[in-house]
C-alpha cells in the first residue's frame, strides 16, 4: 500500500447517517486487504445535497452508499446500466461509483435484503403487512414479489407514497396482490405471515411504537430494517409475545459485501465485515 498518496474516499450519504455502522465494517475491509481507502458519513440536508454531488471527484470520493431519504433523488445524478435499468420502476439507489467519469447507480438492498430475509423465512405463499414506502420499502416489497409472497399490503403516513409502490410493483409483476391502506389498522397484521419495518421510525428513543401489542400473534415474523439501536420498541414488543424476529445488521452486511465489490471489484471479507458490526475486532 503506498502511504504517500491519498487514500480513495468512500462514504454514506443521508439525512441522519450519525447511527450508521457502514464505516465500521468498511474500514476494517479496507484494512484487512491493505486497501488505501477510506469509509466516511456524509450527513448531508437537502439543500445541501446538490452541491455535495458536485464536490465528489474534487474530494477524492469513487463510491458512496445511500440512505434515507436520497434514495430516490440519487437516480438523477447517475447513469444506469441495462442490467440495473429496472431501478428505474423501482425508483431507489443504494450504491453508486465512478467508473470512466460516468456515476454508475445500483442497488445492493434488493439482493443484501433477500438473501437474510431466506435465512429467516421462506416469503413464498406469505402475506406481507409493511409500513414505510420509501427506498428501503420498494426494495423489500420488489424481493417479495419476486420471490413470490402471496400479497403485501402497504401503509405509510404519505398515501401518494404507499400507492406508488403498489403500482410500481402492479407494473413489474402482473396481477400481483398488493394494496395501499389507509391507516395501520387496515393492515391486518393479524392475519399477515410476516410485518416488515421500512421506516426510520425506531432510530430515536423517543420514536413510538407504531404497532399495538394485540395487533401481533404468535405466527407472525416481525423484520424491522433498522439495526441501530439492535432492538427497537417494535422488536422489544414482538420479544415480550414471544415472536421470532431479526433487525437489519445481516442485510447491512450483505448489502455492504456487494457494495464493496462493486467499489474495489474484490471479494468482500465477510467475517471480517461481519465481526466489525458486532464489535468484536
Amino acid at each position: 500500500m503506498d502511504k504517500k498518496s491519498p487514500p480513495n474516499i468512500y462514504g454514506v450519504l443521508g439525512y441522519p447517517v450519525r447511527h450508521s455502522l457502514s464505516p465500521l465494517m468498511h474500514n476494517a475491509a479496507f484494512q484487512a486487504l491493505k486497501i488505501n481507502a477510506k469509509y466516511l458519513l456524509f450527513e448531508k440536508k437537502p439543500d445541501e445535497l446538490e452541491d455535495f454531488l458536485h464536490s465528489l471527484t474534487k474530494e477524492n470520493i469513487y463510491g458512496l452508499n445511500i440512505t434515507i431519504p436520497y434514495k430516490e433523488k440519487i437516480l438523477d445524478f447517475v447513469t444506469l446500466d441495462k442490467e440495473s435499468f429496472y431501478l428505474k420502476q423501482i425508483k431507489a439507489v443504494n450504491t453508486i461509483v465512478l467508473e470512466n467519469s460516468i456515476w454508475k447507480g445500483f442497488n445492493t438492498d434488493i439482493p443484501g435484503f433477500s438473501k437474510d430475509l431466506k435465512e429467516n423465512i421462506d416469503p413464498t405463499n406469505k402475506r406481507v403487512a409493511i409500513l414505510g414506502a420509501g427506498g428501503g420499502a420498494r426494495a423489500v416489497a420488489y424481493v417479495l414479489a419476486n420471490a413470490g409472497a402471496r400479497e403485501i399490503s402497504i401503509y405509510d403516513i404519505d398515501k401518494k407514497k404507499s400507492k406508488e409502490v403498489a403500482n410500481m410493483i402492479k407494473s413489474l409483476f402482473m396481477n400481483f396482490r398488493i394494496s395501499s391502506v389507509d391507516d395501520i389498522g387496515q393492515l391486518d397484521i393479524n392475519q399477515k405471515d410476516l410485518l416488515i419495518n421500512a421506516t426510520p421510525i425506531g432510530l430515536k428513543d423517543t420514536d413510538p411504537c407504531l404497532i399495538k401489542e394485540e395487533m401481533l400473534h404468535k405466527d407472525l415474523f416481525v423484520y424491522d430494517l433498522i439495526y441501530n439501536p439492535p432492538e427497537t420498541k417494535l422488536l422489544s414488543l414482538a420479544k415480550k409475545r414471544g415472536i421470532r424476529t431479526s433487525n437489519g445488521l445481516k442485510m447491512l452486511l450483505y448489502q455492504g459485501m456487494l457494495s464493496f465489490r462493486i467499489w474495489t471489484n474484490k471479494d468482500a471479507p465477510q467475517e471480517v465485515m461481519w465481526q466489525a458490526l458486532r464489535g468484536e475486532n
